[in-house]
């Protein structure tokens, strides 16, 4: 692919690229944001656990309220994804354990103890999936931007359901369209182009952020197995922790590299990118020279709204 510094459009430095503590600061409240968004499940199912248990006076009774099996499991610490592994009688006895264990000793505050345990074992799973938040949260912003460049240059589209495995026409005013989109497709004159996000390319064996093709989504089930049909491949590093981002790129680094080694073994040259959040000064300097000597086609800050949209506009005109 020729080199046209592209990239010039959104950024004039590496200092362009570094994020600023206004941007990082914004970022954790985000992520507060987020990670009370995801427990608010939580926190209704123990009001409804609270609600069911308080009308019984001894722990031993809880076996017999109807429909609160699954919670009592729950906060005798098994998992769901454990509870998938376990015999009926297992369970039984997990649940048993809790009752003599620790509820029966908590006297009358029994109902309190039960419910404090039902949320230690839920955020848990709650800390499981802030792991990737940082990822979720970079992927919507690129498909709400994506979504946004299509839709100001009239073109429509159809975005693939996380929870259908489906493809959808978009009606242009679905709101929260990037919680749940893994995957989005259109049409401009004679190019037909589509974006997945974490697919695991055959010939690399391994997963990437985002891949846009030259094809119709009705077509990548075969075409995303031929080097020919890619067109960008781009690495997404979500994460705002600052103490973490030299690490994020040496992932990504090694991942880049690893896809433009694939891709020139075929004698193919597909654009790469990088979108971060938390991007120091060291890392910006690194990013540049290889945007400045065409290692990169494109970069940008994932905080900074216009690189985002300047970075989308240029995936959508490829």
């Amino acid at each position: 692919m020729p080199h046209d510094k592209t990239h010039r459009q959104h950024l004039t430095s590496s200092k362009s690229l570094v994020t600023t503590y206004e941007e990082t600061r914004a970022g954790f409240v985000t992520l507060a944001l987020e990670k009370n968004r995801r427990a608010t499940p939580f926190i209704e199912e123990a009001r409804a656990l609270k609600a069911a248990a308080s009308n019984i006076s001894t722990p031993a009774t809880l076996v017999n309220i109807s429909g609160i099996q699954a919670a009592l499991l729950t906060a005798a610490g098994v998992s769901n994804k454990a509870a998938g592994h376990m015999e009926h009688q297992d369970k039984e006895e997990a649940i048993q354990i809790l009752i003599k264990q620790f509820l029966e000793p908590a006297g009358s505050n029994f109902v309190e103890e039960l419910v404090f345990r039902f949320l230690l074992t839920r955020g848990d799973a709650l800390g499981g999936s802030m792991r990737n938040v940082g990822g979720a949260i970079a992927q919507r912003k690129l498909t709400r931007a994506i979504i946004a460049t299509l839709s100001v240059a009239g073109i429509s589209y159809d975005w693939l359901s996380t929870k259908s495995n489906s493809w959808i026409h978009g009606s242009g005013d679905d709101p929260d369209i990037e919680f749940e989109a893994k995957g989005l497709s259109w049409s401009n004159g004679s190019l037909n182009r589509t974006v997945r996000y974490n697919l695991t390319v055959p010939f690399l064996k391994k997963n990437v952020d985002l891949c846009l093709f030259n094809c119709h989504y009705q077509e990548l089930s075969v075409s995303y197995k031929n080097p020919a049909f890619y067109i960008a491949l781009g690495e997404l590093k979500g994460g705002i922790d600052p103490a973490g981002a030299d690490e994020h790129w040496k992932t990504a680094g090694t991942s880049l590299s690893r896809i433009r080694l694939a891709f020139d073994n075929h004698g193919l040259s597909p654009h790469l990118f990088f979108v971060g959040a938390a991007i120091e000064n060291s890392m910006a300097e690194e990013i540049w020279d290889q945007l400045e000597d065409g290692t990169l086609s494109n970069a940008a800050n994932l905080t900074d709204t216009n690189q985002v949209a300047s970075l989308c506009r240029w995936l959508c005109n490829l």
